[in-house]
């Protein structure tokens, strides 16, 4: 029952056919002419055929294809992501309902300068990720306000997404409670404090970069005069950003922000009864069904091409990889590209550390790679290639909410695409080869 998976190239082949019937469609129908091109063949369906697909290979390998595959949907973070996706959905329609995101566009638009509003959202993104340590529960608490912001600026939502995607991803990859940085740490044997140092001197050039391109990019126009509105009605995001802050659950956070946005719409909004208060979470929820069916199912083909050897496989070829080169600079890109193709095939940065954290240590060990500079590009590259994966939670996420395309979200993700460059730039520049006797003698402890 626990033998080895025999590694297959085979078993990848289920995700590529998803990803060529889902990107080819929306390219053909977007170079057609049709402005939601994407939208014509809906992710949920264009996995159906990858799923028979993984499904038929694991019965050729005398797997359940049934019990794998509802193994991999009732996964503990799938699960707990459907459940974000659903009270972020609820929360935001919600919000808006009772007007408070009108509230907190008018209270705040008109004290930034227009050149500073999508690095301003960055920081703040970056501040609270750092905090709470998930991207997933910053997006969510910020993304209303900062489609609030776009409607009223004129900025273009791709951009506005990307900006607090790019913050989210900024904070997850550095805070010191974040499940990445502590799966990463502890599979390279490092500490906390030694993979944050090596971390931020990659992700601080990266992040200033990217608020100079943010300042830049932004085109603003004049905000026209608002409605005055009930300062009280910011309360509902000004406590899910504390409690977010304050390090509780997002589950938590999403909730109470849900209950308490009702309350204050009971006082303040007009007509707002508790039936109308039910049907405004109801069509929060169906705003998130896509992204939610799309999520268990996602999970479902992971496991399917997990069981069937194409993790495996993956490792292999990069391990061979790696054992052919051996200065630090190659075990470096190894490490880097075995983090960034398992997170594709599995769409979750956490998952890909987890997967990928054993093999990356006998690399950097072979390769003369310190233990907290391991961590820390293992983790980079998990979380940048999450960052601009359009069929991942953050970008599902946040495209659901305002309703954008997930490719086009993924090109505006830009802190995303500037660390990546940078810490390639960095392995390329700085990496010298140093005997793996060096390092266990010096840096090994």
């Amino acid at each position: 029952m626990n033998a080895p998976v025999r590694p297959s190239a085979l078993a990848l082949t289920p995700l590529l056919l998803f990803l060529a019937l889902f990107f080819g469609a929306g390219l053909y129908f977007t170079t057609h002419g049709e402005a939601m091109g994407f939208y014509q063949l809906r992710a949920p369906v264009a996995i159906l055929p990858a799923l028979a697909l993984a499904a038929f290979i694991a019965w050729r390998r005398k797997l359940r294809p049934l019990d794998t595959l509802l193994e991999g949907m009732g996964d503990h973070n799938v699960v707990l992501m459907c459940l974000i996706f659903l009270l972020a959905g609820g929360f935001v329609e919600v919000s808006k309902a009772i007007g408070a995101v009108d509230a907190i566009v008018a209270l705040g638009i008109g004290h930034v300068h227009p050149a500073l509003l999508l690095p301003a959202l960055f920081v703040v993104a970056g501040f609270i990720s750092l905090s709470l340590g998930t991207s997933m529960g910053t997006i969510a608490a910020v993304a209303p306000i900062a489609l609030g912001v776009s409607d009223a600026s004129g900025l273009d939502r791709a951009l506005v997404l990307g900006a607090v995607i790019g913050g989210a991803t900024f904070g997850d990859n550095l805070s010191v409670i974040s499940d990445t940085a502590i799966v990463a740490s502890r599979t390279q044997g490092c500490t906390m404090r030694e993979k944050f140092r090596e971390n931020l001197k990659l992700a601080l050039p990266a992040a200033l970069l990217t608020l100079v391109v943010l300042g830049f990019v932004g085109d603003t126009e004049p905000v026209a005069p608002l409605e005055p509105v009930t300062p009280w009605l910011i309360l509902p995001y000004l406590i899910v950003l504390g409690l977010a802050l304050a390090g509780v659950d997002v589950i938590v956070v999403l909730s109470v922000g849900l209950i308490v946005a009702g309350g204050f719409g009971a006082f303040f909004a007009d007509d707002f009864g508790l039936a109308a208060y039910a049907g405004h979470i109801w069509d929060g929820f169906e705003s998130m069904v896509e992204i939610t069916l799309l999520s268990l199912l996602v999970g479902g083909l992971g496991a399917l091409m997990k069981a069937t050897g194409g993790l495996a496989w993956l490792a292999q070829v990069i391990g061979r990889f790696a054992r052919g080169h051996k200065s630090r600079r190659a075990g470096e890109v190894s490490i880097a590209a075995l983090s960034a193709t398992t997170d594709v095939f599995t769409a979750n940065n956490t998952v890909a550390i987890l997967i990928s954290g054993g093999l990356a240590r006998d690399i950097a060990q072979q390769h003369g790679v310190p233990p907290a500079r391991a961590a820390s590009v293992l983790d980079i590259f998990a979380c940048v290639t999450q960052g601009v994966l359009p069929y991942g939670a953050q970008i599902l996420l946040a495209a659901s909410l305002g309703a954008v395309s997930p490719l086009a979200l993924a090109g505006s993700v830009h802190y995303s695409w500037l660390l990546g460059g940078i810490t390639v730039l960095a392995m390329l520049w700085s990496s010298r080869k140093r005997a793996p006797e060096q390092v266990a003698a010096g840096e090994g402890a």
